[in-house]
């Protein structure tokens, strides 16, 4: 299936991390790009703070601090290096996520429950795609959208837009979906494990019905945790498949718009599979042969949420709170459509399977 985004010229800037490999004197390049890093790392540490002592979504402490500076960060030296985090530390960040996820860890789900959380990831991304057309939004909005509901809220989000096309609603499109698949994870985090109790769900399904559904990982540990220590586990396991599916995605995506935009101006040297998926499907595979000792998988997943927190940061900085404005009660309805299909799909499906994990379903 084609996918009919919108029109929008290919930027002429080739991106922060293709200008680092210019021959510079360092001292120029450091010069350059240190405020808008230091800035962008300062906000995430401050949004880790708040979030360590106070609770709540760093991610969204982050985006938000940083549109709160906007004013300040855009306008003097700061915006080179914001650029750059916004989109290369951003990669770096995705990149890294592959050292959490085994095929073994995917094994564990069953092939009914895995054949249902990937059926329910592509309907998500093509009902997002169709409802944005239907609400007449940009059908950029429609596949970002649709993917961070589908895979894992804000990293999906950030690693699907890296491989769009931008235009002037670019960051505000992206900063708006962040926010808004952060509310309502949130939202589900509360809601989901009531609405499986009520039901009477067992554990396994519970778990499954969790990991499935909901947005974002820390959410799913908060909401599978709440109900037992058995539901939190087969929830995060429901969730990393859900995680692993940002790498197809992105190839497809990043395949399809390259034919794409070729048809209007060409894309230089850019490679056909952009690199930071090489090193995500790189380190799956280690991670699952092995290759990647506990410590050294902890630690790479650190690095990773520390690069997502300071590449929201820099994306808060580029988008200021009147854009954000533009994007309207559409789009928002946009994303409570695709979370209640998502849900209401996946209980459905899973209620008329009678799905149990320990009769590997």
């Amino acid at each position: 299936m084609e996918i009919g985004l919108d029109k929008a010229k290919a930027p002429d800037d080739r991106g922060p991390l293709r200008r680092l490999n210019e021959p510079r004197n360092w001292r120029t390049v450091f010069g350059q790009f240190w405020p808008g890093l230091l800035l962008s790392g300062v906000i995430a540490i401050a949004a880790a703070f708040i979030g360590e002592t106070r609770g709540g979504p760093v991610l969204l402490y982050a985006l938000l601090l940083g549109m709160a500076l906007n004013p300040v960060a855009m306008e003097g030296k700061a915006k080179a290096g914001v650029d750059l985090a916004a989109r290369s530390v951003l990669r770096v960040g995705v990149a890294l996520l592959g050292a959490r996820i085994t095929f073994d860890q995917i094994g564990t789900l069953g092939w009914r429950g895995a054949t249902l959380i990937v059926a329910c990831v592509v309907m998500t991304i093509v009902v997002g795609i169709v409802a944005a057309r239907a609400l007449r939004l940009s059908s950029h909005l429609g596949v970002l959208s649709g993917g961070a509901t589908a895979i894992c809220g804000a990293s999906a989000a950030l690693a699907i837009a890296s491989v769009l096309p931008r235009d002037e609603k670019s960051d505000s499109e992206l900063v708006f979906t962040i926010a808004g698949v952060t509310v309502l994870s949130t939202l589900a985090m509360i809601l989901y494990p009531l609405i499986a109790s009520a039901i009477g769900l067992d554990g396994h399904q519970a778990g499954l019905f969790l990991g499935g559904t909901i947005h974002d990982v820390a959410q799913v540990v908060g909401a599978g945790y709440s109900i037992s220590a058995d539901v939190g586990a087969f929830a995060v396991l429901a969730k990393l498949l859900r995680v692993a599916m940002l790498l197809p995605v992105v190839i497809v995506l990043s395949l399809v718009l390259r034919h794409r935009i070729q048809r209007v101006t060409p894309r230089g040297s850019d490679p056909l599979l952009p690199r930071f998926l090489l090193v995500f499907a790189a380190l799956v595979v280690a991670g699952s042969v092995g290759l990647i000792p506990e410590s050294v998988g902890t630690a790479l997943n650190d690095v990773a949420r520390a690069c997502l927190a300071v590449a929201i940061a820099a994306c808060g900085l580029k988008t200021s709170a009147l854009e954000m404005r533009k994007v309207g009660a559409r789009a928002f309805m946009l994303l409570v459509v695709e979370t209640a299909l998502l849900a209401g799909v996946f209980l459905s499906a899973q209620l008329l399977l009678g799905m149990v994990s320990g009769n590997g379903v």
